[in-house]
């Protein structure tokens, strides 16, 4: 967990800084206000301990500003001042709590603590992953009971990564969290790391592997190998443990809102009643209307498509008139009956709604083993990955004459040849220098280790190797997509589809803000800053099409990117979408690929069109 300390006082600043780093917290410091916020915008913290009276920016405005921008993080006021006058302005101005000097360390440290669990960071309850625990009271890792000594580094890689199960955390994201902002090393030491703490969980006797590579983004928590741990089990208070992560998000909100389900087909209920007894009146009517159209657009996305199809028919039914005919009378009953029978069935939903297809890069094998490349074919999608191979060097002078690849995995040995991968290296340093080259041979010679380094290779891979090593030595050399930090805003006035987009995109890494109410949409826009909006079309008081609208007339936001998602579909919709100024569309009810796919991709060309802008300033 990381910490930003904002102390003037050069002694308490050592001493905090001392006492927090020996709880395993990471530490940046700042001595005065103005550095405190600009600390506080540009990292991510868990955690803000600020001193009142300091210099260029004071605690309280600090405060104050931090929250105008909407900053969410705890923020633990240190002060001298003991009146309740004083102590209420504190509040007032943002503060979360305060700790009156001179202080107790373990009334401080207490406070922190509660802070932090309050505002959902840290748990008090044993962090657990399989037979793998991990004990932040007493800063204890241990496997089948047996402990397990890590280093303050890797002890908070693996913190890190139990208390955020669901997060995917790239190379940059892992040093902005783990080191402080005057000492973090390269992205390499994050790999190192991780390799370290791999392999002394392994000889601690964790049998599983506890980390995946995600291609192209980062790391996370695979999935617990034992389903009867994942399933159920909770700490006190009936929170899931950290780590216990084979439900998916998608199932997890849906288990947060599996009774809304339940209230809104009684609202339809209520209205089947009244129809028959022959007083509907508009009220219930536009109610029922209301919540049919929400069925309709959140079901399908929860693992109920026929209940989604269900409740457009009944949408479409109460759209047609009002009152019903006699002779819609006993279809919209049916349909409401049906539909409660609908939500007495398990909820299907596969792996494909909630993993995201990644993207693919192109691949250049040169290789005369058969068995290895054939090997590396099998498994390469699963990378994301669209693999050619050369068996000899004449072969793959023609492919990159033909097409450049992004990446190239190649063995300096062909029996029978005069010529050696080096010659073929030397060209391609020559003609292509910014394709990153991977050099796999069985040949270990100083030399041959100079001539590679030399002729700019990226990386050496001695053979043997297995294959995951192979292709996380090329997903090191291949250009990361920088989405990690993107920001999304998402405005509907469904709780659940609000609950489930964010649980669909949260995983890559990008910080979701939801709004219900968009009445308030300008207002949170500006606090937020985000680098796309998803706007539900069909909204009471101000509609998705209104509020594309008016980002589109502004000077400063006008490129930016919004996608529109909605249940209507027909041709008329969607040219009134784009002709407000949409940039995409998602069909309800939503799949997760097409939603994480069409996001990434949207930020990733606002990107990489700006940067495009600036180079050719």
């Amino acid at each position: 967990m990381k910490i930003l300390l904002v102390e003037d006082d050069i002694l308490l600043s050592a001493a905090l800084a001392e006492l927090l780093s020996a709880n395993r917290y990471t530490i940046d410091v700042a001595s005065n206000g103005q550095t405190g916020l600009d600390l506080a915008i540009s990292v991510e913290y868990d955690l803000i301990l600020l001193d009142w009276l300091i210099p260029k920016l004071d605690g309280i405005n600090l405060c104050r500003q931090l929250r105008r921008q909407g900053y969410r993080k705890s923020i633990l006021l240190l002060t001298g001042k003991n009146s309740n006058a004083d102590i209420v302005a504190g509040l007032d101005a943002g503060a979360d709590d305060y700790v009156i000097k001179p202080f107790d360390q373990e009334a401080l440290l207490a406070r922190i603590r509660s802070l932090l669990r309050r505002s959902g960071v840290s748990d008090s309850s044993t962090l657990t992953w399989g037979n793998l625990c991990l004990d932040p009271s007493a800063g204890r890792v241990t496997c089948n009971e047996q402990e397990i000594l890590l280093t303050a580094t890797e002890y908070k890689l693996l913190e890190l990564f139990l208390q955020n199960p669901d997060r995917i955390f790239s190379r940059a994201v892992i040093l902005d969290r783990l080191w402080g902002f005057d000492d973090a090393p390269t992205e390499n030491a994050v790999t190192t790391h991780i390799k370290d703490l791999r392999k002394k969980l392994k000889t601690g006797g964790l049998t599983e592997e506890f980390l995946e590579t995600v291609y192209g983004m980062g790391y996370r928590i695979k999935p617990v190998p034992n389903p009867s741990i994942a399933f159920g089990e909770t700490n006190q208070g009936g929170k899931k443990k950290p780590g216990t992560k084979d439900i998916t998000s998608v199932n997890r909100v849906l288990e947060r809102f599996r009774n809304s389900f339940g209230a809104q087909v009684l609202v339809l209920e209520q209205a089947k009643i009244a129809l028959f007894a022959g007083n509907l009146n508009k009220e219930l009517y536009q109610q029922a209307l209301h919540e049919a159209h929400k069925l309709a657009g959140s079901m399908g996305t929860f693992g109920y498509p026929e209940g989604s199809r269900l409740a457009r028919k009944i949408e479409h039914l109460l759209l047609a008139d009002f009152p019903l005919l006699a002779d819609k009378i006993s279809d919209f009953s049916k349909l409401v009956t049906t539909l409660q029978q609908e939500l007495t069935k398990p909820a299907v939903i596969s792996t494909a709604q909630s993993v995201p297809m990644k993207q693919t890069y192109r691949l250049l094998v040169i290789d005369d083993d058969a068995t290895l490349t054939k090997q590396l074919q099998a498994e390469a999608d699963s990378w994301g990955i669209r693999m050619k191979v050369a068996p000899n060097l004449a072969e793959a002078r023609s492919r990159l004459a033909l097409k450049t690849p992004d990446a190239v995995l190649l063995d300096l040995s062909f029996p029978g040849t005069e010529e050696d991968g080096l010659i073929l290296l030397s060209e391609i340093a020559q003609r292509s220098p910014n394709i990153p080259v991977i050099v796999f041979t069985g040949r270990d010679t100083l030399a041959d280790r100079l001539a590679v380094s030399r002729l700019r290779a990226r990386q050496f891979l001695h053979k043997p190797a297995t294959t995951e090593e192979i292709f996380q030595a090329i997903a090191r050399v291949l250009p990361q997509p920088k989405i990690s930090e993107a920001k999304v805003l998402i405005v509907d006035d469904d709780p659940v589809i609000l609950a489930g987009l964010s649980a669909l995109l949260t995983p890559w890494g990008v910080e979701v803000t939801t709004l219900s109410q968009s009445q308030q949409f300008w207002k949170v826009l500006m606090a937020t800053s985000p680098d796309l909006v998803v706007l539900d079309l069909e909204m009471p008081i101000v509609n998705g099409l209104e509020l594309c609208q008016v980002v589109r007339q502004d000077a400063h936001w006008g490129d930016l990117p919004v996608l529109v998602v909605t249940a209507h579909t027909e041709a008329e919709s969607l040219q009134q979408a784009f002709a407000a100024g949409a940039d995409d569309f998602i069909r309800k009810p939503v799949l997760g690929p097409e939603l994480v796919t069409r996001v990434l991709s949207r930020i990733q060309r606002r990107r990489w069109r700006s940067q495009v802008g600036r180079n050719k300033e």
